[in-house]
């Protein structure tokens, strides 16, 4: 049995941090539930690395919307990949922040001289989010039995009985809209943005290094097929567009604007990391990409759950004495155009301001996954880190429930 050491958070280090392709939902990986999802994930990252049974203490997952299909994804994930019965695992859920959540907690892990080498990230299958009905244990009474949509349940009761959001998490965008005074204009244009931003990274190639690609078995009638790109990003999009879509919730509120088109996606993916230290990073041959400074989460109003990033990114950033300014990349994922557009005037961003900000697309071009987003993101903002050699990026988001989550990530020369 291997013996741990406390290291420290200075000497943790993030290393080959990958993702699969992005799915849409009912997509190409319609057929793939999210275990699946999480061991080709873990197989791709045990084929780059060369790591075998027993060189893992833990697989930590983030997923919102398990079921016992996969109990424990992290686990499940481990056994289907071959880490060996000795390898731990388990499934998190803190909303679309599940999969950062999952790696901050392997750094703590790590840090403490609990483990040395874990893997973290996030799976999600939103094509096979299942209805289900509660009660029928006590059995049926009535004509009827009500079926839930476990997706659209999560998002409406997130804010618990006190702060109920009965329209979902549009409604919370809509709501910041209204505060804000957001356009709608404003919003298809950041839409826009983002799918362009998406192509072009596709286009240069800059994904092909984070994806590692998953094989969709074949049936009678279908070959098996390799699927290495993402299929939500529309690179032919256009803000005509973008402008025919028609707001969600226009018969709630005939004031709303937001669309499928200036919102997130619901997608299928995974993602993950070795989370381990320098020195046994250096010893396994990994390499080592960030290390991670310092996290924090935030409340706010769940009726106005977007603008979590603020005060999350505010306190971790006074935590480290640093400002916005001094981050070379900032990451906020697009759960909504006009979510996205409260936080920017918060931080009186400026044109300037874009060239760090987004830059390879987010959650309305790439999708977003949710227990896979927080990993999806640092697998991108890891290597374009590198690319810029630059050395802090933030990365942030929105969750459910009106919570904000940021982390800032130092690049390992």
């Amino acid at each position: 049995m291997r013996s741990h050491t406390q290291a420290g958070l200075a000497d943790v280090v993030i290393c080959e941090p990958v993702r699969t392709p992005v799915g849409r939902r009912d997509g190409v990986f319609a057929g793939l539930p999210a275990g699946d999802l999480a061991t080709a994930v873990l197989e791709g990252l045990i084929s780059r690395t060369g790591l075998g049974e027993g060189d893992v203490d833990d697989v930590l997952f983030g997923q919102c919307y398990a079921n016992s299909e996969a109990p424990a994804v992290g686990r499940v994930a481990a056994l289907n990949a071959g880490l060996g019965v000795e390898t731990a695992g388990l499934q998190l859920d803190r909303r679309c922040g599940s999969g950062l959540q999952a790696v901050m907690y392997a750094c703590l892990q790590v840090a403490a001289g609990v483990s040395d080498v874990i893997i973290a990230g996030g799976v999600e299958s939103m094509s096979n989010g299942e209805h289900y009905a509660l009660g029928l244990r006590r059995g049926a009474r009535g004509g009827s039995i009500e079926l839930h949509d476990r997706i659209a349940r999560g998002r409406s009761t997130a804010g618990g009985r006190r702060y109920p959001v009965p329209g979902g998490m549009l409604e919370t965008a809509e709501n910041l809209r209204a505060e804000y005074a957001i356009s709608r204009e404003e919003q298809d244009e950041l839409a826009l943005r983002s799918h362009q931003a998406a192509a072009r990274a596709m286009r240069d190639g800059r994904f092909a290094e984070e994806i590692v690609s998953v094989t969709v078995p074949g049936s009678r009638k279908k070959p098996a097929i390799e699927v290495t790109e993402d299929e939500h990003p529309r690179p032919d999009l256009t803000l005509a567009d973008l402008e025919r879509l028609r707001p969600v919730r226009r018969e709630a509120d005939p004031e709303s604007t937001v669309t499928a088109g200036n919102a997130s996606g619901e997608n299928d993916g995974a993602s993950a990391c070795v989370v381990t230290t320098r020195a046994v990073a250096e010893r396994l041959g990994l390499r080592a990409f960030v290390r991670p400074r310092a996290w924090s989460v935030a409340g706010v109003p769940p009726r106005t759950m977007g603008i979590g990033p603020v005060p999350a990114t505010a306190k971790v950033l006074d935590r480290l004495g640093l400002r916005l300014a001094d981050m070379d990349l900032i990451e906020l994922n697009e759960a909504f155009a006009a979510q996205v557009l409260a936080c920017l005037r918060e931080w009186k961003f400026t044109d300037a301001d874009y060239d760090r900000f987004n830059v390879n697309g987010s959650g309305i071009s790439l999708g977003h996954p949710v227990g896979a987003t927080g990993g999806r993101i640092l697998a991108t903002l890891a290597r374009e880190l590198h690319r810029r050699e630059g050395r802090y990026a933030l990365e942030t988001m929105c969750l459910g429930g009106g919570q904000g989550m940021a982390a800032v990530f130092e690049r390992v020369a």
